[in-house]
């Protein structure tokens, strides 16, 4: 196994076992960022944390570990 399959394997694992905070904190990323930007780039940053959470949430091939809501 290389080491990236080794390190996607534990982020998979990491997702599966705390999905809600793993949204939460790319939420909260995108709030901040959303924050410093003065809101100039709002619809970008929406799209990059929910491509964020769509390719982590999508790890093990499944789509059920991070709710797709986007605050």
């Amino acid at each position: 196994m290389s080491m990236f399959d080794n390190l996607k394997d534990k982020a998979s694992d990491l997702v599966d076992d705390h999905g809600d905070k793993v949204g939460e904190g790319l939420d909260k990323a995108g709030d901040f960022a959303d924050e410093k930007t003065g809101g100039k780039y709002s619809d970008q940053i929406d799209q990059g944390v929910d491509q964020a959470k769509g390719g982590l949430d999508g790890l093990d091939g499944q789509d059920d570990d991070i709710d797709g809501d986007n605050q």
